[in-house]
């Protein structure tokens, strides 16, 4: 059960916004409902998401394998329950998904994937980020694509640590 309460959608500050999540995102999911406690917040994240989400020229497929392994790295249910299917519908296989626990011990990831999961890990758990994990990076991707994957892992990881701080789950009842 979430810390605090949902937001009340129908509040008249929240209106606009919830048309537009619901036009955007098919349904107002829990965590959205929980950034309406604050519209500017909620419609801030919106754009960012939109943008990490569907403006990038990453593959959806390594967007998601990016996604995912933040959540488990980060013990984010929610975002995994949100994302493995779409994971599938872009392209990742379940077995991969099923090996994102221990990636490196896993045949099922090409060298791009590898240096993207490396990344990750060292931007998911460390922070900085040393010069070889980088390097792998670089030579994989241009600068464009490079600050992509780095956001997409930056936002994630900032998706991770908001649902776990407020406990919001799947199964959370909803007012």
């Amino acid at each position: 059960m979430a810390r605090i309460p949902y937001a009340d959608l129908s509040d008249p500050e929240a209106g606009p916004l919830v048309s537009r999540i619901v036009a955007e995102r098919g349904a107002v999911l829990h965590l959205y409902q929980m950034l309406l406690q604050s519209p500017p917040v909620a419609s801030g994240w919106l754009n960012h998401l939109t943008g990490i989400r569907q403006k990038t020229t990453l593959s959806g497929a390594l967007r998601e394998m990016i996604i995912m392994r933040v959540a488990v790295l980060n013990g984010a249910p929610y975002e995994a329950d949100q994302h493995a299917p779409i994971a599938l519908r872009e392209g990742m296989t379940q077995a991969q998904l099923d090996a994102l626990d221990n990636w490196q011990a896993s045949d099922l990831f090409d060298d791009t994937e590898r240096a993207v999961l490396a990344y990750t890990d060292a931007m998911t758990r460390d922070v900085q980020v040393k010069d070889e994990i980088f390097e792998a990076i670089r030579a994989r991707f241009e600068p464009r694509q490079i600050v992509e994957v780095t956001a997409t892992i930056a936002t994630y990881n900032m998706v991770s640590r908001f649902l776990e701080a407020l406990q919001i789950h799947s199964h959370d009842e909803r007012g």
